[in-house]
């Protein structure tokens, strides 16, 4: 009992070192000019808000929000003008701010009128506040309108302000549309390298950035060329070498305002605060483009060092207690259970820490009660499984995946082992199919299979070859190794993320691939004697 106990003061000691290692101040000397950014895109929903479901912030909150934006920010970008009950030009007003107005241009005619007949009376209502009004935000790429019609929209709106008049789009898209630039006194582009066919990492898409400015400046001369929206996401999948962090994000803004100083253009960041409800359309990445996170905290600090996991040292002790309970659980009795124990307690905390921050609708809270719940379950069948193993008693008789399947039909879940290992076994196969067939939304699933890929390891060091195995083991086994190899090659060498997950994926179903494999070369020795 000492020695189990001091083994875990030992263990957990060094797994607070080990979560420590990743988490050090990092980009300290990543820096950018003293000052305020230029502007800010302002989505003004909450973290329980959305416009999907029509719920609104009060003229209050959106006070408070521009109070804390203006601590940062010379001005904002809006997109829509008929949205929500309160005067924006008058609270940006009282905060000090500038105001780049937009007017949401779609494929509805009659709200588009609306709109525009809001922004027209916003901007004339606040000549000195609202500095810009941009006409339609990405309308050409979303194909709501006609180049046509738009530039007619764009032509009215003209005609009824002071204001400068912008556009905003991607850049393809005023490349095959140059025909917009002769309405518009501001070409203002979308520049997001995260989202690019072709993504780049933080350095290489600013080396680019340069490029695209300095060719528009080419391709528009006489024209104000204005960046509309760059940034990078601080949580979500990886595409390519684009990997969105907190550390990535802070270096790629203060890399972009210094190039944006240096250049001598305007721009607007994309965006003030995270929001969640971007989730539904875009994914995790989607909800996380903030400078501040959707409870209205600062991610990072302007300049200085970032700190990718601020939270760390919580998941350190939860990772402790885990291991310690785990141990006892086989009442320290082997020595040899202490590192695998712990090992299990601290990837439980890995799928706390991967999944507990992004939890954004009710539904995301119940897949995370279910899943944690059952990782942790099955943690503790690992562990009890290793040591029933290492102390040579016999193993209970296998439960079939056919059973397992058919206890769930009846609306019952078989709490052993077998069970556990096969139902994730599938999951994880149904998780990579979705991967390789819809992939673009879809983070790597590591947090919501971690146990299952330790408990696979752990077969290979217990010498535990899976027995008995039927059609339903070996073809979900097969199907995700193959799902595996196919998203890796799509996915890239570069993608770090994803070459983890898919190595772990191929681990998962290693177990029964192999013994399949060798129940097969047992069959063609015995045909051959």
């Amino acid at each position: 009992m000492k020695k189990g106990i001091f083994g875990c003061l030992v263990l957990s000691l060094l797994g607070f070192v080990m979560w420590s290692m990743p988490n050090k101040p990092q980009a300290a000397d990543v820096t950018m000019p003293a000052g305020k950014f230029n502007s800010v895109s302002y989505a003004p929903y909450q973290a329980w808000q959305s416009p999907l479901d029509k719920t609104y912030p009060t003229a209050a909150q959106v006070a408070k929000d521009l109070a804390l934006v203006a601590s940062q920010a010379d001005g904002i970008r809006t997109y829509s003008s008929a949205k929500g009950d309160y005067d924006i030009g008058a609270l940006a007003k009282q905060a000090g701010l500038k105001v780049w107005i937009g007017i949401w241009l779609g494929s509805d005619l009659k709200d588009n009128a609306k709109e525009m007949a809001a922004g027209i009376a916003e901007a004339n209502a606040h000549p000195d506040t609202v500095t810009r009004v941009i006409v339609g935000n990405e309308v050409l790429l979303r194909r709501d309108l006609s180049v046509g019609d738009l530039i007619k929209d764009i032509d009215y709106v003209k005609s009824q302000v002071k204001q400068p008049i912008a556009y905003a789009d991607v850049t393809d898209f005023w490349r095959q549309f140059p025909q917009v630039a002769p309405h518009v006194d501001v070409v203002m582009i979308h520049v997001l390298p995260y989202w690019e066919d072709k993504p780049l990492d933080v350095d290489k898409a600013i080396a680019q950035l340069k490029t695209t400015i300095d060719g528009f400046k080419y391709m528009y001369p006489g024209k104000i060329i204005s960046i509309g929206e760059t940034g990078w996401p601080s949580r979500g999948r990886w595409r390519a070498d684009a990997a969105p962090s907190r550390v990535n994000e802070a270096v790629y803004l203060r890399k972009f305002v210094t190039l944006a100083d240096q250049e001598h253009v305007d721009y607007n960041l994309i965006e003030a605060f995270d929001q969640d409800w971007k989730y539904e359309n875009e994914g995790v990445a989607g909800a996380n483009w903030g400078i501040w996170n959707a409870h209205r905290e600062p991610k990072f600090p302007l300049n200085g060092g970032v700190v990718e996991h601020p939270s760390w040292p919580w998941y350190a002790v939860l990772g402790a207690i885990c291991g310690s309970l785990l141990f006892a659980s086989v009442r320290f009795r082997s020595s040899r259970l202490a590192v695998p124990s712990f090992a299990l307690g601290n990837a439980y905390a890995i799928a706390c820490a991967g999944t507990l921050p992004m939890l954004y609708d009710y539904w995301q809270v119940v897949d995370a009660i279910v899943n944690l719940s059952l990782q942790a379950v099955f943690a503790v069948m690992i562990i009890r499984r290793a040591d029933a193993i290492l102390a040579g008693e016999m193993l209970p008789p296998r439960v079939s995946a056919g059973a397992t399947l058919a206890a769930l039909r009846r609306g019952r879940l078989l709490f052993n082992y077998d069970s556990f290992s096969f139902l994730f076994l599938i999951s994880a196969m149904i998780f990579q199919m979705m991967l390789v067939f819809d992939g673009r939304y879809r983070e790597a699933p590591m947090a919501v299979f971690i146990i299952p890929v330790l408990g696979a390891l752990f077969r290979f060091w217990t010498k535990d070859r899976p027995k008995n195995l039927t059609w339903e083991d070996i073809l979900s086994a097969n199907t995700l190794a193959l799902a595996a190899i196919v998203s890796a090659v799509m996915e890239g060498a570069n993608n770090l993320d994803f070459i983890t997950w898919n190595m772990a994926a191929l681990l998962m179903a290693a177990p029964i691939i192999l013994a399949t494999e060798g129940k097969r070369g047992v069959r063609k020795v015995k045909r051959r004697k």
